[in-house]
């Protein structure tokens, strides 16, 4: 059996961060800054004590993610008259998701020895195809009058001027969807999935974003049990589309069940308490907009899950795999199901081919590809529709390379 794939969100605002968390974040920046800098800037810039309490008591999210940005750090003059610096000097920047050599070079590194790939696997055609030239960037004000990016982008982290790690994602109107994540093995001893994850939160809060998307959390994959560490985050129902808070009670159903529909289980067992605390939250209803292809569509139909692990945090501990198959295979709320597919014209859209537009039923295996075979053509063709809805048949073209 596959295991049940669930979208998970969190309500940035409501954010309650973990001692791991703050732990992760806190040695990145005393890494970043170094002893001698501390020392330095203790004597030439002395914080007062209620400070230094007020901070040891309570947490500060945004405080700590920019703490050690090279742009925000104090650099008070010393004895020589220059300013000190840092051990490191740390950077975060919001870029378009555009191809880069740079952010190849951290990608392939990344997929080969974090998740032992062929290089083979990842020409730069496969990167572009997926991570980059995502949706069209554009900007809106939301009701309170906040200008807000929309479209996707990478979030870029370098040190000492070098790419060590990017998140890629997607801003929507009402939240930051997390697509992925990868690194410079070089740098891997840094806790990049919860300092991304982090920073992503802080990117919701200060853009005033309601809600922070996390991907797919699978409880089966123990790389990815760290997203249960954000809390409070709500779980979405694949049979009704209602999210439900992912709390302790949630952990330990699927703990014991590979698959958890708290709506089924509110019917098989009217008596029990519903994991939800309050009422249940429907989806919303997807605009015009949205409806079209975002990263993680693209992302997701990789040949396996293994290639493109949607957003997770490494263990060199753990071996856990995500089984191969098609999207099809998975019940993702929002998906058209192969049945439905299959109704479809896919053999006269038009595919792109050297300048010129041919059908896909023009290709010497197409009756032989099966539609859910993620490995071809069809395949990818079949799995492109089910995520964005039969409409994009019309007046498209498929481009593959």
């Amino acid at each position: 059996m596959l295991p049940a794939l669930y979208h998970q969100r969190l309500e940035a605002s409501k954010f309650t961060s973990t001692r791991e968390q703050r732990r992760a974040i806190h040695r990145l920046n005393n890494y970043v800054l170094g002893t001698e800098y501390k020392r330095k800037a203790a004597m030439l810039a002395p914080v007062s004590r209620e400070s230094k309490r007020l901070k040891r008591d309570k947490f500060d999210l945004l405080d700590a993610i920019h703490l050690a940005e090279y742009a925000i750090v104090k650099r008070p003059k010393g004895k020589s008259g220059q300013p000190i610096e840092p051990a490191h000097k740390f950077e975060v920047n919001i870029e378009a998701d555009s191809f880069t050599k740079e952010k190849y070079d951290v990608f392939l590194r990344y997929q080969k020895q974090i998740h032992k790939d062929p290089v083979s696997r990842w020409p730069e055609s496969a990167m572009k195809r997926f991570l980059c030239g995502g949706l069209d960037r554009s900007t809106k004000k939301n009701e309170k009058g906040k200008v807000q990016k929309l479209g996707s982008y990478h979030q870029c982290y370098r040190l000492d001027g070098k790419l060590v790690a990017v998140g890629v994602l997607d801003l929507l109107p009402h939240a930051v969807s997390s697509v992925y994540l990868f690194y410079d093995p070089d740098h891997g001893h840094h806790d990049w999935g919860k300092i991304s994850a982090l920073h992503e939160i802080g990117l919701s809060l200060e853009n005033q974003y309601d809600y922070y998307y996390m991907g797919y959390y699978i409880h089966s994959c123990l790389k990815m049990r760290y997203k249960a560490g954000f809390r409070p985050s709500q779980l979405l129902d694949p049979e009704t589309n209602e999210w439900n808070l992912f709390d302790d009670t949630y952990r330990q159903k699927l703990d014991k069940r590979k698959y958890v529909s708290p709506s089924r289980d509110a019917k098989e067992s009217p008596s029990e308490d519903p994991l939800a605390v309050g009422p249940h939250e429907p989806v919303p209803q997807a605009t015009e907009e949205s409806k079209n292809d975002t990263t993680k569509s693209r992302a997701a139909k990789f040949a396996d899950e293994e290639d493109l692990e949607l957003d997770e945090e490494d263990s060199e501990n753990d071996d856990a795999e995500i089984p191969e198959g098609s999207l099809f295979d998975y019940n993702v709320p929002g998906i058209m199901k192969k049945n439905e597919v299959v109704k479809l014209d896919l053999s006269h859209w038009k595919l792109v081919v050297r300048d010129s537009l041919i059908d896909l039923e023009d290709l010497r295996d197409w009756e032989s590809w099966k539609i859910d075979d993620p490995n071809s053509i069809k395949g990818i063709a079949a799995e492109l529709i089910a995520s964005t809805g039969p409409k994009l048949l019309k007046n498209s073209a498929l481009v593959l390379f």
